[in-house]
């Protein structure tokens, strides 16, 4: 709350205020930490903050009271919530790299955290992909040299076109865009609150941020890039609709925000951006704490086709999860209809050509179509678990945090609009233009509800089934990654790589194959051994 004071103020005296902490001061050397606050940097402080102690609150329940792989777990969030800070909060490269590279592991840390062979490969996926990212941060640091300092921030007008590319597609491996995007449904292996943290209002919108901090209309504003990040945002929702898993369907959804959020912040809208991934932050992780009280009173199951009528035995939390989901459609008047409206107004107003225009009303639509899917699967269709099983709400902290949450999923937007005075813009449409979006929301409503009906039959589309079901093969880009790496004509299928062939690993594979030689010599009868006497004893003469 006091970040959020600070951000009001600091935007209604429009200030700056830069830290500079000396670390080290030795003769001509000196090493400084700059802190740079200004009221973006401060805003989105108080929502990782705000949303980080949600969290927390939330998982003293979901992960359990102070044993020892719960207090693990609180330091790595507490080290994750550091580390977006460090990024945050710095106008510096090098200290945006340290951070930046700390998302990165820890999130690999927390995405293994229960150690399956899935949720080792998903946390192997998230870490290379988001090691491709660091690759051109390091470069466009080292090429940072010629201008004589790392603070980017007084250079932004002399930079190369070049040195903005790089830093565009690191963003787009952090913030998933396509060809990177198969990470973040992967990533959905690690633990609800983990994915309500990381997932929703940090790990992923530090690329957003990073291209915020950056923006240079020169070289920002490309149609292009504005096609990548559609394409994206259509490809999630579209994907979303044939997923049965509760977290991924959400995961996909948040992907599909990330779409939007950069497409707006390469038509130059850039403070709109920033009041989109706030206000998403706020719902998106309600979403999850919600989805997650489901998961964890249904024992772990995900699956939403065994769920349904949850709202007889969980009135609050499905409230609380129609809030977060009417917000994400953009529904009039809840936190996601401002940032959205005025998104999509601005881009009919800055006249984009057709084809970007029905790509964005299309998303509006399948946005609402997977959201009343997901709202007609968990609550309206019959219970379909195990007839036993007794659900109840009695989950003190998991409570206060979703309900807390869900006040700001209603209130924030509007309250953030009116304190930062983003409707001073005045907008003139035609009516049909003004009230496309309420009715493409409303159609992607109604369509989504008759979809439910008619699912069995679209089963055998079994191909348009596979390509929506794997992100449009994006799954095998990265398969196919490992599998070209032939090495000694060793097949990847045997997980065993020349290092590993005449190495450890080898060596005790044919330690392995001589003892089992042994125990087979020794089970057999005893001419056996009468012959291998005799053979020794003609090796002795």
């Amino acid at each position: 709350m006091i970040f959020l004071l600070v951000s009001m103020n600091l935007s209604l005296f429009d200030l700056t205020v830069m830290f500079e902490w000396v670390l080290m001061d030795l003769n001509s050397i000196n090493f400084t930490y700059i802190i740079f606050l200004d009221w973006m940097s401060a805003g989105f402080c108080f929502v990782v903050l705000f949303i980080s102690s949600m969290v927390i609150l939330y998982s003293s329940s979901y992960m359990g009271d102070y044993n020892y792989s719960s207090i693990r777990f609180l330091f790595l969030v507490l080290m994750f919530v550091l580390s977006m800070f460090i990024m945050i909060l710095s106008p510096n490269m090098i200290s945006i790299l340290l951070g930046w590279d700390g998302l990165g592991l820890i999130s690999y840390c927390l995405v293994i955290y229960y150690m399956s062979l899935k949720s080792y490969l998903a946390g192997m996926i998230t870490c290379l992909v988001n090691r491709l990212g660091d690759i051109g941060l390091l470069i466009s640091i080292s090429w940072m040299f010629s201008y004589g300092s790392w603070n980017f921030m007084f250079y932004l007008t002399h930079f190369q076109p070049e040195l903005f590319y790089l830093l565009i597609i690191s963003s787009f491996t952090k913030s998933a865009q396509i060809p990177f995007s198969m990470w973040l449904p992967a990533a959905m292996a690690a633990p609800t609150p983990v994915s309500a943290l990381v997932h929703s209002s940090t790990l992923v919108t530090a690329g957003v941020y990073l291209l915020i901090r950056f923006f240079n209309t020169k070289y920002f504003i490309n149609d292009f890039l504005i096609y990548v990040s559609i394409v994206t945002l259509i490809m999630s929702s579209l994907c979303a609709n044939y997923e049965f898993d509760l977290k991924k369907i959400i995961a996909l959804s948040t992907l599909s925000q990330l779409g939007l959020m950069m497409s707006s912040l390469f038509m130059g809208m850039v403070e709109m951006t920033f009041f989109h991934l706030l206000s998403h932050a706020m719902f998106k992780s309600l979403l999850f704490l919600c989805s997650g009280i489901i998961i964890h009173l249904m024992g772990g199951c995900q699956d939403i086709r065994f769920m349904g009528s949850i709202c007889y035995s969980m009135p609050l939390t499905s409230c609380c999860l129609n809030i977060s989901n009417m917000s994400l459609c953009g529904f009039p008047f809840l936190s996601g209809f401002y940032s959205k409206d005025l998104i999509i107004d601005s881009m009919s107003f800055l006249g984009s050509n057709m084809f970007v225009m029905i790509l964005f009303y299309l998303s509006l639509g399948l946005t609402s179509i997977y959201s009343i899917r997901l709202f007609y699967y968990s609550l309206m269709s019959n219970f379909k678990f195990f007839s036993y099983l007794n659900m109840s709400e009695e989950i003190y902290l998991m409570k206060y945090s979703v309900v807390i949450l869900s006040m700001f999923s209603l209130k924030f937007g509007c309250m953030y609009m009116w304190i930062m005075n983003l409707d001073m813009k005045f907008l003139l449409l035609p009516f049909y233009l003004k009230i496309l979006t309420l009715f493409m929301v409303m159609l992607g409503l109604f369509i989504g509800y008759e979809f439910s009906h008619f699912y069995k039959n679209l089963i055998n589309m079994n191909s348009f089934y596979s390509l929506n079901g794997s992100m449009w093969f994006m799954y095998s880009f990265s398969t196919w990654i490992f599998m070209s790496n032939y090495n000694f004509g060793y097949h990847m299928n045997n997980s065993i790589y020349w290092g590993e062939f005449f190495g450890g690993m080898g060596i005790s594979y044919y330690l392995q194959k001589l003892s089992n030689f042994m125990q087979m010599y020794s089970m057999n009868s005893m001419k056996f051994f009468f012959i291998s006497m005799l053979i020794w004893c003609l090796m002795i003469i």
